[in-house]
């Protein structure tokens, strides 16, 4: 076991951090002033036209970083992100990080923030982990702006036919609110509307979000704001947001949105942050726009994708690949000692409870067994041609013998392996990874498709759940049987699929561990996002609002009234 030196909380290496203006930061990408648009002293929003201005210079390597089925704790992936494009320049290369700009509901929930951690975070850590430029509260207004002019439309006389109860556009909000999850609305006076049942969203999970990810210029926003379907008629023909004549205001209220946030990591190393996590119940990856930019940026672009490979890496190579025309060169999968010891199913973790004294004991036999999870995430990437570098996300209490267990592993696999020390020690403690993903972005690519788009709706379904997942069979609920054939029937069934299912597992239920094969995957309901561009199948008991745990992480969260700082957050 290494000896655990003492590190300051997040928040105070945040706070002790020495910023460079973000005009200097923008310097490094090939950025001038006239490029970008000020949000105070350290963060700015790149303008759309820098992508036209740097297209005749090289790709930059493009890496992925992925991961193992994580615990409750998450496993780093965002650290790693942060650390890897730190440690480039320590090899004399430059990098530029593009990765997804936190929701309000793990930050004050469970998990915390997405900027990284330790030496490897995104500065300034308080801002990027709020309300940043705004971003997320745009999404909510044009998502609920919607909202509120379908049930106008019918409550004026429904000119278009809209029957209430096909309506599949739901309201959001950007906190974890269970109580939300199911509602009825309209309730009240004849003027208050129509009452109908509905239910609120997590913002992250809105098709605005993901059509901000996807998007590749401000046209194509407003066109694919008009393609949304937010229900049928009574003779059962989609109704579109362009029908209701929303589109345009929605893009109004998105029209600064669409361009990425530039800031920079704890070592200066420019990062874009641009749209949402949620690889669970999202497709949880950052914007194409932001690849488009920082791909022309530097020597790497490192990008990040949601959860494990069996979720965010497999929809960033079907769903964001396609859409931006880029192909990855590596991959990077992250990897905990703590993570492969619970993947033997042994042992329970409770967000906000002390590991279990057991899971911290000397065992490599456990770390050996739970690796069944990362031999089937590494085979996960490998499926879409791309070369995989195991990342060891080394913490203080792992033993030698338990690191050694995963090097095992990563020969037998024949993948390179790196332990990697970034969380105490920065771009530093990541140089040995970052040698390793330089190597296997040197290597040819392979990179594919898991399947063809012209497949139908079930097919490619059941490619996902049996190649990605190892299932044996896939269920459909009555409604979900439906749902396909309207959508087939309509002329979505040329779309990729975004399923949303547990992350804490490769199966729909977050108890079981490691990787089973053979299991039934029961498809409870499928939505068709038309304006993002893919079929959403919802997976056993999927939720698409979160609730808050017993003591939210927002308990701790204040202000020091003396100097105006915030305490509490990490």
């Amino acid at each position: 076991m290494a000896v655990e030196k003492t590190i300051p909380s997040d928040i105070e290496i945040a706070q002790a951090a020495r910023l460079e203006p973000i005009e200097a930061i923008a310097e490094k990408m090939g950025l001038g002033r006239d490029d970008i648009e000020l949000y105070g002293d350290y963060m700015a929003k790149i303008k759309l036209e820098a992508i036209e201005r740097l297209q005749d210079r090289p790709n930059a390597r493009y890496v992925v970083v992925t991961a193992v089925t994580p615990t409750p704790l998450g496993e780093g992936k965002s650290t790693t992100t942060v650390g890897l494009g730190q440690a480039f320049h320590h090899m004399g290369k430059t990098a530029v990080i593009a990765i997804r700009q936190p929701s309000q509901g793990p930050t004050f929930g469970i998990k915390g923030g997405a900027a990284g951690g330790g030496y490897s975070q995104v500065v300034p850590m308080e801002q990027f982990n709020l309300h940043l430029t705004g971003d997320i509260h745009a999404i909510t207004a044009a998502n609920n702006l919607l909202a509120a002019m379908i049930d106008n439309h019918i409550y004026h006389g429904n000119a278009l036919g809209i029957d209430p109860y096909s309506i599949t556009w739901r309201r959001v909000l950007d906190v974890s609110d269970r109580e939300l999850r199911n509602i009825v609305a309209g309730l009240g006076a004849r003027s208050d509307g129509r009452p109908r049942q509905t239910g609120f969203d997590i913002t992250v999970a809105s098709e605005v979000m993901a059509i901000l990810a996807l998007t590749t210029s401000l046209r194509d926003m407003r066109e694919r704001f008009g393609r949304i379907v937010i229900g049928h008629t009574y003779d059962k023909k989609p109704v579109t947001a362009e029908e209701l004549r929303a589109a345009g205001a929605m893009t109004v209220l998105m029209k600064e949105a669409i361009k990425p946030n530039l800031l920079q990591t704890l070592e200066r190393t420019p990062a874009l942050v641009h749209a949402g996590p949620f690889a669970n119940i999202a497709h949880g990856n950052s914007s194409v726009l932001a690849d488009r930019i920082g791909i022309k940026a530097a020597d790497f672009l490192v990008t990040e994708a949601g959860f494990g490979a069996d979720i965010g890496a497999e929809k960033f190579f079907n769903i964001k690949c396609r859409t931006s025309g880029l192909r990855p060169d590596a991959a990077v999968v992250v990897a905990t000692v703590r993570a492969l010891k619970l993947h033997t199913g042994k042992y329970r973790v409770t967000p906000g409870r002390p590991l279990p004294e057991e899971m911290l004991q000397e065992n490599p036999d456990d770390v050996y067994q739970g690796a069944s999870n990362l031999r089937k995430q590494v085979e996960n990437v490998r499926k879409h041609g791309v070369t995989p570098v195991i990342c060891i996300n080394h913490f203080a209490t792992d033993y030698e013998s338990e690191v050694e267990a995963i090097f095992t592993v990563a020969r037998e696999l024949g993948v390179r392996c790196a332990l990697s020390n970034h969380w105490a020690e920065g771009g530093a403690g990541a140089v040995d990874l970052a040698r390793a993903v330089a190597e296997a972005a040197d290597e040819p690519s392979d990179f594919h498709f898991l399947y063809e788009l012209e497949r139908p709706i079930k097919e490619k379904i059941e490619t996902i759940a049996r190649e990605i997942y190892g299932a044996g069979e896939v269920t459909y609920d009555r409604v979900a049987e439906r749902q396909i054939r309207e959508y087939e029937r309509n002329g979505f069934g040329h779309l990729p699929i975004c399923m949303a299912k547990t992350h804490l597992s490769l199966t729909a239920d977050p108890s079981v561990k490691g990787a089973p094969t053979g299991f039934t995957l029961p498809i409870r309901e499928v939505r068709a996002s038309v304006g993002a561009g893919f079929i959403y199948p919802l997976v056993g008991e999927m939720r698409t609002m979160p609730g808050l745990p017993s003591h939210p992480a927002a308990e701790r969260v204040d202000i020091d009234l003396e100097t105006g700082r915030v305490v509490g957050l990490f």
